[in-house]
């Protein structure tokens, strides 16, 4: 016990704070832990990092996984068997929602705008303007090229529009209208011919909201169906909806499971699950800042992770107890604390460089940077759905408003690409003209060679042919150009 003496135990931490792991650094890579007095020595994985809280372990998440990929793969098989019939039994299932086609009418379509006043017209108008402005930007970067890169040897690509997109919206738990935004019309921006929309009831019914969303934005049809189903359904296709040849959009973990299952047969966005958001704060902000972030998108739903990465163990301790605190007056704070008691995390190294090492090591969806030199993170941090640098913004603006797209890479997905955007929608197709028979044979002489080392005898003869005809050498059939 000699280890113990002299460390400085954390304060009494307030109620509903039994579940959190505390730590406190004895030496290297050891760590003393106790969680709901549960004493254990921990190996660290790195020494100066001071972990104050946890979130759930790799071994439980794998599990989760494991029995959702189950249930997803039978739900997918039922769908392509029985198509309609399949959907309307998981629809009822589900979501206690039957009806004999599940696409809405336009009187549906009015009746839905109807019930939202100007203003909220207004602010949907606003946040999708905000959207569309931004694609048409990142739409205008994208250029087709040609160029002569040898005498008579022209290459190029163009970029094609996919020919359909299906456009997942959430909205079981809260109407997400913002996510018809960030689909839709980043498709329509790119030039997708048809889009589909599909979002589930909301309260027994379709959400008016998510419903006035996808039709502002320009959805082609608008699918009243959630889940699973929704997903099969726009990805296989079933006896009343065509199957499209993308499909985009966030969803829970049962959602981000069937896309990875389909994907192949169609090709989707990115895996998108469950929201995941992470603040890098120093003793430039306060708690109370750093913990309202960190509940915004815990709120999302039991499985968000939420961290706070901090160089300040002060800021990271009134971080907590704001937390706790406001968990006692936010009226979601059931959903929101169980993801806290969960999935929530908080940190504490010794500089920005190790926050931001820590931080490409997590590859969060979100990542809010609230310190003295937020471009410092911006400069040298490389996995991360997006960076939101500064007090003054956060990732409800992004959510909802400011116009960069909320569809983003989690479960680490950031290691490798970024979220959704005009691009994804685009395919980057390549095309080659030769122009002259010296082009030809000049190409041809290197095909004829390459192909030969390869033992690709019958490749050798595409090139050895045209050396031949428009080079005018002979060339043995089967052979190579000397």
């Amino acid at each position: 016990m000699d280890a113990f003496q002299g460390l400085a135990f954390p304060p009494a931490r307030p109620h509903g704070f039994a579940h959190a792991y505390l730590t406190i650094i004895l030496k290297d890579h050891l760590a003393f832990v106790c969680n709901s007095g549960i004493v254990r020595i921990a190996i660290r994985e790195s020494a100066m990092e001071n972990w104050l809280k946890r979130g759930r372990d790799a071994a439980e998440v794998a599990a989760a996984d494991t029995k959702v990929r189950a249930a997803v793969e039978a739900i997918l098989a039922d769908i392509a068997t029985r198509g309609d019939t399949a959907v309307r039994e998981l629809s009822v299932t589900f979501d206690k929602w039957d009806r004999e086609n599940y696409r809405l009418t336009e009187s549906e379509i009015e009746n839905c705008l109807s019930q939202l006043s100007k203003r909220d017209i207004e602010d949907i108008t606003f946040a999708q303007t905000q959207v569309r402005n931004f694609a048409q930007k990142q739409r205008e970067s994208i250029r087709d090229i040609e160029v002569e890169t040898l005498p008579g040897v022209v290459l190029g690509h163009k970029n094609i529009p996919i020919g359909s997109a299906g456009c997942y919206v959430p909205g079981g738990k809260y109407p997400l209208l913002a996510s018809a935004h960030m689909s839709v019309i980043t498709a329509k921006v790119a030039g997708v011919p048809r889009v589909v929309t599909c979002a589930p009831p909301y309260q027994g019914r379709p959400a008016p909201a998510i419903v006035a969303a996808q039709h502002l934005a320009g959805a082609d049809e608008i699918y009243c169906l959630g889940g699973v189903q929704a997903i099969g359904a726009m990805a296989l296709g079933t006896q009343s909806i065509a199957p499209v040849d993308m499909l985009c959009g966030p969803g829970n973990a049962y959602v981000a499971e069937a896309k990875r299952q389909i994907f192949g047969r169609v090709g989707i966005d990115l895996f998108a699950g469950p929201t995941e958001t992470l603040v890098i704060a120093d003793d430039s902000v306060d708690g109370e800042l750093c913990a309202t972030d960190l509940l915004g998108q815990a709120e999302h739903g039991p499985e968000t992770p939420a961290v706070l990465l901090t160089t300040s163990e002060k800021l990271a301790r009134e971080t907590i107890w704001e937390i706790e605190r406001l968990l006692e007056i936010l009226p979601t704070a059931p959903i929101a604390r169980q993801a806290w008691e969960t999935h929530g995390a908080v940190c504490v190294v010794e500089s920005d460089e190790e926050m931001v090492q820590v931080a490409d090591r997590i590859a969060s969806e979100h990542v809010q940077v609230m310190t003295r030199d937020p471009d410092y993170f911006l400069a040298n941090m490389r996995n991360y759905g997006a960076l939101f640098l500064g007090p003054r913004t956060n990732v409800a603006y992004g959510d909802k408003a400011i116009g960069t797209n909320h569809t983003l890479p989690t479960n680490k997905a950031a290691r490798y690409t970024g979220g959704l955007w005009v691009g994804k929608f685009l395919k980057n197709c390549t095309y080659q003209r030769v122009l002259t028979d010296e082009a030809s044979a000049l190409i041809g002489s290197y095909c004829s060679r390459l192909c030969a080392l390869e033992g690709f005898v019958a490749h050798g003869e595409q090139a050895n042919i045209r050396v031949r005809r428009y080079g005018h050498r002979n060339v043995p059939y089967g052979g190579k150009v000397d």
